[in-house]
């Protein structure tokens, strides 16, 4: 699962919004994240919302997603590779991107367009019918 996912299912109003919290509320064993989704979750959330806020849902996520994906450095070697190949992939996300990859997840659910270049990884994209169909 991408900050995105997250970010939205707490934020304000947006077309996300309910199929994100549709998703996370469905607690599933069989979806996670990695702490470095944790960390971004957290400093986005905490440049709006006092840093209190921020922690106590990444507490509650990190709590949700347990256990977290490993980022192992075969990982990262691959997320530079992505990196040169991938120029609208940021660094975070080709390592999230990898990390999914190398872990065999059957999809990464994000908002983010970018992941949708990257060979052999399953894109959702968390609307009603996305999330849905991660649902049956």
């Amino acid at each position: 699962m991408d900050t995105t996912v997250l970010v939205y299912a707490v934020g304000g109003e947006h077309p996300l919004k309910q199929p994100c919290l549709d998703l996370i509320r469905a607690r599933t064993d069989s979806l996670t994240t990695t702490a470095g989704v944790l960390q971004e979750f957290v400093h986005v959330r905490s440049r709006r919302r006092p840093r209190s806020d921020a922690v106590e849902l990444a507490s509650a996520y990190l709590k949700l997603f347990s256990p977290l994906l490993d980022v192992p450095e075969p990982a990262v070697h691959e997320a530079l590779d992505l990196l040169e190949r991938h120029e609208d992939l940021g660094a975070f996300d080709a390592v999230l991107a990898a990390t999914a990859r190398l872990a065999g997840c059957t999809a990464l659910v994000t908002a983010d367009r970018a992941f949708e270049a990257v060979d052999g990884l399953t894109v959702v994209y968390p609307d009603t019918a996305g999330v849905g169909a991660l649902l049956v």
